[in-house]
């Protein structure tokens, strides 16, 4: 039998051990929600359906601290294709090849935006170091099966997470710098919470939707311009 012990232990830590202090605070309204995604999770893995990512990488966006981040960009759900997902929307470990399908048209669009070489690998965590909040809709999705777990409760916590990012202010009570980078229908939903952050819109990066309006939308150099319009440091968008 699947052993779902490795995915669901993390969502039963206190939210302190588990991601930024600053986050575990403005996700405590949802705290239940989580634990009752757990229960969730155990049911899945007791009805023989193991679930991605591992356990340690459920909350991984949330590492990243909250008074870092400036800009955000938002997934659906974890690719549903074990050894995949690692818990930041887009980003696969570096020794995956190949590239998911949407990974090689964000990094085919990045190369044109902003004349960059063409990245060797899918590891997207050099961008996290510098504030870009990696997050996707739904935290979970049941192996093999794409958006599986829409609509089970993972939305609700995340739109808290949105909350809490677009209501953040400096010391003179100014929202900081935010730039929300939205592909596609799903992402786009959460438009209206994002209150103080510039948007950045367009189709989604999949094979099946990228040459509706992703290609060519420049979302690297579009960021960057708003966010020295902010006063906030650009983006290195390279990649080794």
């Amino acid at each position: 039998m699947y052993d779902g012990s490795m995915t669901t232990s993390a969502v039963r830590k206190p939210l302190d051990q588990i991601m930024d202090p600053a986050w575990a605070e403005g996700l405590k309204p949802v705290e239940p929600q989580i634990r009752a995604m757990g229960d969730f999770l155990r049911q899945e893995h007791a009805q023989g359906h193991p679930t991605l990512p591992s356990s340690n990488n459920i909350f991984r966006a949330f590492q990243l601290p909250l008074a870092q981040v400036k800009v955000l960009i938002v997934g659906q759900d974890p690719y549903p294709t074990p050894g995949h997902p690692v818990g930041l929307s887009f980003c696969v470990a570096p020794d995956v090849d190949p590239l998911p399908g949407s990974l090689r048209n964000i990094y085919k669009e990045l190369v044109d935006d902003m004349q960059v070489p063409q990245p060797s690998n899918g590891d997207l965590t050099p961008w996290v170091d510098q504030g870009v909040m990696l997050l996707n809709r739904s935290l979970t999705v049941r192996a093999g099966a794409p958006n599986s777990h829409q609509g089970k409760g993972w939305e609700q916590i995340t739109e808290q997470a949105i909350r809490v990012l677009n209501n953040r202010l400096d010391q003179d009570g100014k929202p900081l710098p935010l730039v929300a980078i939205l592909w596609g229908r799903n992402a786009q939903s959460l438009e209206p919470l994002l209150t103080h952050a510039a948007i950045i819109k367009s189709a989604h990066p999949s094979p099946l939707s990228a040459n509706r309006g992703f290609f060519g939308s420049r979302p690297f150099s579009r960021t960057n311009a708003y966010l020295e319009q902010m006063g906030a440091k650009p983006v290195r968008w390279d990649l080794p």
